[in-house]
């Protein structure tokens, strides 16, 4: 495999850093790389734009929106994004859902939907986890029972990132008890506005609402909201979930926050020198940074096994489990860096109410509450330890 970009990959690469600078916000760009807090219209903001100029969903066949680049030039456009602080292109509809209704949808469904997900007319949210199936996913036992040309679906979501600001959720249901747990699973795509649906904010350690629980009391869903085949959902959920593992890897956004500790540790001293010359802290950032690299790597080998034609296997689930964990080990190097420094919590600072930290430094200030929201990164998309199962498995056969 080669590691260097052909000549036409790196004119790319330049095409697409001219038209970042040219088009991001300053403001967004200032809160995403002092890992400030977005609101819903700073992402829509970005979609827009992005969408304007028809670069929003590249992985898309080209029929129904998608660039037509090679997956090379889709990881330059991803690597290039995080390196100069974009906000995030929400994955729930472009990244999750579009996939699965591209693949298995009814053609009904693919006009009604992926339009409205390339304009960011309705935003989406996940409704996979349940109170008690979260890794063991097949478990789930939200009800979905069909009365003539309707569901009548009654349950509960967990940990249901942004459902605040959804107009439509992606439903993981069971539509048969008498078969086996895997098997009794159908794919439901649901209205929010739909009456019985209600939503609970739960309140992170960082305290921020992000994430939510979803109730379903006799929600009433029309038979054509059904993807695919009742009662083989399941398969629909494994497509999905190696679109996001894959995708939870983000190497870029990692380079970045890389740069960003390594500019941290050269204005903090210790013992009267730069902290990046402290031999212990400088031998931890650069076990760090030799994983990121082992991670690119893999990452590439990914790519190039899917420019011809064979998708991620075993390879999503490790690059779920290394990903995560190098997102783990840079927010615990941040916080080692600045220390105390990092203590106060500012919502007031985060929120951008503010133009400066209580705590008198304000690359500090976010830091103890990026680690810890950062927390939830072994877990969701599957947990760690439920990967290397998987791993194990699909790769030594045991």
């Amino acid at each position: 495999m080669d590691l260097n970009y052909a000549p036409a990959d790196l004119a790319f690469r330049d095409l697409v850093r001219s038209w970042l600078e040219s088009h991001l916000p300053a403001d967004l760009q200032h809160k995403v790389l002092n890992h400030k807090r977005l609101s819903r219209a700073d992402y829509v903001c970005w979609h827009h734009i992005v969408a304007g100029k028809g670069w929003v969903a590249p992985a898309w066949p080209v029929e129904h929106g998608g660039t037509g680049w090679s997956k090379v030039q889709q990881h330059i456009w991803e690597e290039e994004c995080a390196r100069v602080g974009t906000p995030a292109i929400m994955p729930f509809g472009v990244n999750m859902v579009a996939p699965v209704l591209i693949a298995f949808g009814s053609e009904a469904q693919k006009r009604h939907y992926l339009p409205r997900i390339l304009s960011c007319e309705d935003w989406w949210c996940q409704g996979y986890s349940e109170p008690g199936s979260g890794s063991d996913l097949a478990s789930l036992k939200t009800r979905a029972e069909r009365q003539g040309d309707h569901y009548i679906v009654n349950g509960q979501k967990t940990w249901t990132t942004l459902a605040q600001h959804a107009d439509m959720i992606f439903c993981l249901v069971r539509t048969d008890t008498g078969v086996r747990k895997q098997e009794g699973i159908s794919f439901l795509l649901i209205d929010m506005k739909t009456p019985g649906i209600t939503v609970r904010p739960i309140m992170l350690l960082d305290e921020d609402y992000e994430v939510n629980e979803v109730f379903f009391d006799n929600v009433s869903v029309p038979v054509g909201n059904l993807i695919g085949e009742e009662n083989k959902g399941w398969t629909y959920a494994k497509y999905l979930l190696g679109h996001e593992r894959t995708n939870i890897a983000a190497v870029g956004r990692s380079k970045r926050e890389l740069a960003f500790i390594k500019r941290i540790a050269t204005s903090q001293h210790k013992n009267g020198l730069p902290l990046i010359e402290d031999a212990l802290f400088s031998t931890k950032l650069a076990a760090l940074e030799i994983e990121l690299m082992a991670l690119e790597v893999t990452v590439l080998r990914v790519i190039s096994q899917e420019a011809k034609g064979r998708g991620p296997g075993p390879e999503a689930s490790m690059l779920k489990v290394q990903g995560t964990e190098v997102q783990q080990r840079l927010t615990e190097l941040m916080v080692e860096a600045v220390g105390p420094l990092a203590m106060p919590f500012d919502p007031a600072y985060l929120e951008g109410e503010t133009p400066h930290s209580i705590a008198g430094n304000d690359d500090a200030a976010p830091l103890v509450p990026y680690y810890f929201n950062y927390r939830k990164t072994s877990i969701y998309g599957g947990s760690n330890e439920i990967q290397k199962n998987i791993i194990t498995q699909m790769i030594l056969g045991l």
